[in-house]
């Protein structure tokens, strides 16, 4: 929480670039004065600016001040399991996941998991994420205890199955309403840690307990709900077997009260237009996950789609792990930039970025605290290195303007493109560092 002051080139989105010029959306300081006081933003503006005497200044030469990124969905149990060969969604869950899934039964097992998965998340340069845990309450327990020692701001839950899984993986009949109540009452609203009521897909959730979640939202106000929607063929048959009374798979989670603001859905590659209304109408938003879909074969996200003029859906970007690739938000942006082209619907990288940080903090209903740099803004940072690399620094060499230079970052960059990362003002992670800053 220590006050300091950071000099840089940073950007910073203070509108849409679905909706508007990106010369309008993007702002661009070429050199900029940050100055960081009590965890979050006391200023910004061009340098050289006035700080307070005698405040540490730390001059990032070269690097690209931006807003952490943030992650709209991602299940930190399947990281033992990320790069496990790619099948149809339905039949990976079965074979690799769940099995994956069933280790979070011990907690210690969870707590070293969640341990490396916030080193690595942070040393991606994401600070915020929407974060699946397993069945088990432990792996919830073990992710909060994790993130509240790094101080970030996170959203979590532990998963709700009833149904349709191993049976060691399954709530017994209210247990999981329960436990989920129980971690409420614990965790959200503890610093910086956030509830999230966690169906993982209606399949694996009988009726009864789709409705019984959705009364314990309600009776949260604040907190939110996260799980899955539309992310397959063969799922969205699934779906329709399963609830024959639901108009469409979107339905389902309508009529036991799920969707809404804070209400944040994983995938929806196959929605018809009626779903993305409903989505627009209700506040509900959209986490893309590209490099999933590209790996599993999914199908394809149509961004611009999806922030249509006039029914506009939130939308943020997942890495989701293990199907995605990736915790690296550049990596994802890249992948949606090919998904995008495939869709015959291409994203600029300013939308790219956007969906990564000012768009995801929409989507999960943070932008009033993060997302944007900005005076009141909580200071969570990524230093982004455009020349990590030999060929990158060849590339920008060559590019012409900073839309240009944006789209070799995103193409060309990877984890090693972050040099530093600052959770709530404080540096948690150094590129240069042998060690993270907190582990």
């Amino acid at each position: 929480m220590a006050a300091r002051a950071l000099r840089g080139a940073a950007i910073s989105f203070q509108a849409d670039p679905f909706r508007v010029p990106e010369a309008e959306a993007l702002r661009y300081w070429p050199d900029a004065l940050l100055v960081v006081e009590d965890g979050e933003i006391a200023a910004i503006g061009p340098w050289p600016g006035a700080a307070p005497a005698g405040l540490p200044l730390e001059h990032w030469a070269g690097g690209l001040i931006c807003p952490g990124f943030i992650d709209a969905h991602v299940h930190y149990p399947q990281l033992p399991m990320i790069a496990a060969p790619g099948e149809e969604l339905l039949g990976w869950l079965e074979r690799y996941t769940f099995p994956a899934e069933a280790a979070f039964a011990d907690p210690g097992h969870a707590a070293r998991v969640a341990r490396l998965f916030l080193r690595e998340l942070l040393a991606a340069g994401t600070t915020t994420a929407a974060v699946y845990g397993t069945v088990h309450a432990a792996s919830a327990e073990a992710f909060f205890a994790e993130s509240a020692r790094c101080n970030t701001r996170m959203i979590a839950g532990k998963v709700l199955m009833d149904r349709n899984a191993p049976a060691n993986l399954l709530d017994p009949p209210g247990g999981g309403i329960a436990e989920s109540a129980a971690l409420i009452r614990r965790w959200h609203g503890r610093g910086r840690q956030l509830y999230a009521i966690t169906p993982r897909f209606a399949p694996t959730s009988s009726p009864e307990q789709l409705a019984a979640a959705g009364r314990l939202w309600a009776e949260h106000p604040g907190t939110y709900v996260q799980t899955h929607l539309s992310e397959s063929p063969a799922e969205l048959a699934w779906v329709r077997d399963l609830f024959p009374e639901a108009s469409d798979y979107l339905d389902v989670y309508r009529r036991a009260g799920l969707t809404g603001r804070r209400a944040i859905f994983g995938h929806g590659i196959h929605l018809s237009e009626g779903e993305l209304c409903h989505c627009h109408a209700s506040g509900s938003a959209l986490a893309h996950c590209p490099s999933s879909n590209l790996f599993l074969g999914s199908g394809l996200f149509r961004a611009r789609q999806a922030r249509r003029a006039g029914r506009e859906v939130a939308l943020g970007l997942g890495s989701d792990i293990g199907a995605g690739t990736s915790l690296c938000a550049l990596r994802g942006m890249a992948d949606a930039y090919k998904v995008s082209r495939l869709a015959g619907e291409p994203v600029s990288a300013a939308q790219a970025f956007w969906m990564a940080t000012r768009g995801g903090a929409e989507a999960l209903a943070l932008e009033g605290r993060i997302g944007s740099l900005e005076p009141g803004r909580e200071a969570d940072l990524v230093v982004l290195d455009p020349a990590a690399t030999p060929l990158l620094a060849f590339r920008m060499g060559l590019c012409a303007d900073l839309a240009e230079r944006l789209f070799v970052l995103m193409t060309l960059g990877d984890e090693r493109c972050i040099r530093a990362t600052y959770v709530a003002g404080g540096k948690v992670y150094d590129r240069e560092e042998k060690e993270s800053v907190l582990f």
